[in-house]
C-alpha cells in the first residue's frame, strides 16, 4: 500500500544511522520497513486520538524489540543514538498524521532498547 501523506512519503527514516558503520544497513532497512508499515497502519486505521495511535505505534515498537536481537547478533545494538533517532521518527510520524502533542514515550512504551 503506497503512503499517501506526501510529507511522510518523502521522509528518509533513520537516515543519520546509515552514516555510521556501527549499524548494519540491512538491519536499518528492516527498521525503515517497520516505520513505513506503521505509516500504512495509520493511514488504514486513521486513529482518532492518541490512545488509538499508541496501539499502532506500540505494535511497531514490538517489531523493533525483535529487531534488536538481530542487531546484537550482528555485533551492533539499538543504543543511545539509535534509540533517539527511532523515537524521533516516531514523533515525526505522530506530528505528520495530526498528533503534535503526542507523548513519544507512550508511543514506544514497550521498548526493550
Amino acid at each position: 500500500m503506497p503512503i499517501t501523506n506526501q510529507q511522510v512519503a518523502e521522509h528518509a527514516f533513520l537516515q543519520p544511522l546509515y552514516e555510521d558503520d556501527y549499524f548494519p544497513p540491512h538491519l536499518l532497512d528492516e527498521g525503515r520497513a517497520i516505520l513505513r508499515r506503521l505509516c500504512e497502519w495509520i493511514e488504514a486505521e486513521q486513529p482518532s486520538d492518541p490512545a488509538a495511535l499508541y496501539v499502532l505505534s506500540r505494535a511497531a515498537t514490538e517489531e523493533f524489540n525483535a529487531l534488536e536481537e538481530k542487531f546484537e547478533a550482528a555485533g551492533s545494538s539499538i543504543e543511545t543514538v539509535a534509540r533517539e533517532e527511532i523515537a524521533e521518527d516516531f514523533w515525526f510520524l505522530a506530528t505528520a498524521y495530526g498528533f503534535p502533542d503526542v507523548d513519544v514515550e507512550a508511543m514506544i512504551e514497550p521498548r526493550n532498547w
